[in-house]
């Protein structure tokens, strides 16, 4: 038998795809080769395969082949659904600590906002509270002074002390000095003072050698008032001969840096 007719009669057998693989892969390489007649052979082969589909006579497949056809299918099925990837699912606790710590935030955020307020309105109360108390304090102080003043000036004991002006268009000033309470110097209609300057009251010693002694300074009020209290005067009575009164700078001096403007014995 020759190669052709062997490969001819191999033709029906690759057509049902009944070969094995060496086989197939050599009747695959004689139809390369170009054999007119293995072609032909091949495409009846073909052809008769193809009819035999119409010869087989109809048939139901049976309901145990059914059952099994669909317990396969649904097996598959979930085989499919199971090895299908899941979508990471953000879990319950993790939305639950997410919204405490939402809410957490707001209200430490209120609280805190609340808590400046508070702090703000105590703050506020105190600064109100010191300012009414610093207020007192002043008012008390001059009330104390005006009753001593009243008390000096009331007192018959107190020395009455005229203090002269230098110039004839100014007002004189009057000093009443007690040994105990202290010196008070008033006034009426005293001309305000010019730039940077104040008044600044002198005691004047009896001892020839001594330099005056520097007291407070002041400066009459809008309406040219003035009352002024010494408290506590550098020298006893018995010991001064005169007050004096200079202009001098708003810091005061050690001495006087200008003429008296008004002055008055101690008799």
């Amino acid at each position: 038998m020759s190669d052709v007719d062997q490969f001819r009669e191999m033709a029906e057998a690759y057509a049902l795809g009944a070969l094995d693989a060496e086989e197939r892969a050599a009747f695959e390489a004689h139809l390369a080769s170009g054999c007119p007649e293995c072609e032909k052979a091949l495409a009846e082969a073909r052809w008769l395969v193809s009819q035999l589909a119409y010869l087989a006579p109809e048939a139901a497949p049976s309901q145990e082949l059914k059952e099994r056809l669909l317990r396969s299918v649904s097996g598959e099925a979930r085989v499919v659904l199971m090895a299908a990837p899941k979508k990471p699912a953000v879990p319950f606790w993790l939305w639950a600590a997410v919204a405490a710590l939402v809410v957490l935030t707001v209200y430490s955020s209120w609280q805190a906002h609340d808590l400046q307020r508070q702090i703000s309105g105590i703050n506020e109360q105190a600064r109100a509270e010191i300012q009414k108390r610093e207020k007192l304090e002043r008012d008390l102080v001059a009330f104390k002074q005006e009753a001593i003043m009243r008390a000096i000036v009331t007192n018959p004991e107190s020395t009455r002390i005229m203090l002269m002006p230098s110039k004839k268009d100014m007002p004189t000033l009057e000093a009443k000095w007690h040994s105990q309470l202290g010196l008070v110097v008033t006034g009426y209609e005293v001309p305000k003072l010019s730039g940077n300057r104040v008044l600044q009251l002198w005691l004047i010693p009896k001892d020839k050698d001594a330099k005056p002694m520097p007291s407070i300074t002041f400066w009459p009020e809008r309406d040219g008032r003035l009352a002024k209290l010494i408290a506590n005067p550098p020298e006893s009575m018995q010991g001064v001969k005169a007050l004096a009164v200079t202009e001098e700078p708003a810091e005061g001096s050690a001495q006087p840096t200008s003429a008296p403007i008004w002055v008055g014995a101690v008799s």
